[in-house]
């Protein structure tokens, strides 16, 4: 039986954002023509992912296009997928692919190696969605060749101004690589952080990045993978089943 890919996204109403978040869908549409891809959401815009799971015929991996698991990854899209035919791929973060991204980022932003780089994200109160964004921003300074420390507009990690306050200190120029997945409010507020420099979200309605598409689809295929696998029916997260495995 196919198996449809439902991309869903948080939702947005910046007009940038859904712009950008839609070429993303479209350019794995483009790349896998056969693979049938649905666009859906967790909040803000509409079709919900509970929808369009409920709407399908076929069996269903609904990637999320989120780069760290927190509320609408274990409540909203669990619940899209607590049936025998979907499933639940893993958040598109912490990955590779997203370094090397970040690092394009930075390069087009004219970051060097005298300046100090910060990560700066969305933000959490979920202890597994810190921990990505710690895991993210280790993989980065890995292949920087220095550490980068995290600045979080939201939730319970230390907040992006205070991070960008105390590197200032150092006399070195500020360069926030932004985590985020397009424009929007987060965005605005890495703008306002008093860095030096805040290089583009991973989309923003330009070409998107091939690394980007790969991440998307090596995702779906993980998932699909174990949509018959018992440790799978009835619904449920990727990550649980294979941490069981």
């Amino acid at each position: 039986m196919t198996i449809s890919l439902v991309a869903t996204s948080h939702g947005t109403g910046v007009a940038a954002a859904r712009t950008a978040v839609t070429g993303l869908v479209d350019a794995v549409r483009q790349a896998s023509p056969c693979l049938d891809v649905r666009e859906a959401f967790v909040d803000v815009q509409e079709p919900s992912v509970g929808r369009v799971v409920e709407s399908l015929d076929r069996r269903a991996v609904v990637v999320p296009l989120l780069l760290a698991p927190g509320f609408h990854v274990h409540v909203d899209i669990h619940r899209a997928v607590d049936r025998p035919s979907a499933v639940a791929a893993r958040t598109l973060g912490p990955d590779r692919r997203l370094t090397d991204v970040l690092l394009t980022r930075l390069a087009a932003a004219g970051a060097t190696k005298e300046d100090v780089i910060v990560l700066g994200v969305a933000g959490s109160t979920d202890e597994r969605a810190l921990r990505s964004v710690d895991a993210a921003a280790r993989s980065l300074g890995s292949r920087w060749g220095s550490p980068v420390p995290v600045g979080h507009v939201g939730g319970a990690g230390t907040p992006i101004e205070e991070i960008v306050q105390g590197a200032s200190r150092t006399g070195r120029r500020v360069v926030v690589a932004a985590y985020l997945m397009a424009p929007g409010h987060f965005y605005d507020r890495l703008l306002g952080c008093g860095a030096d420099a805040v290089t583009r979200p991973l989309l923003d309605g330009s070409e998107v990045e091939p690394q980007l598409v790969s991440l998307v689809l090596d995702r779906f295929a993980e998932a699909a993978d174990l949509l018959d696998s018992p440790l799978s029916r009835g619904g449920g997260d990727v990550t649980e089943a294979r941490h069981v495995r």
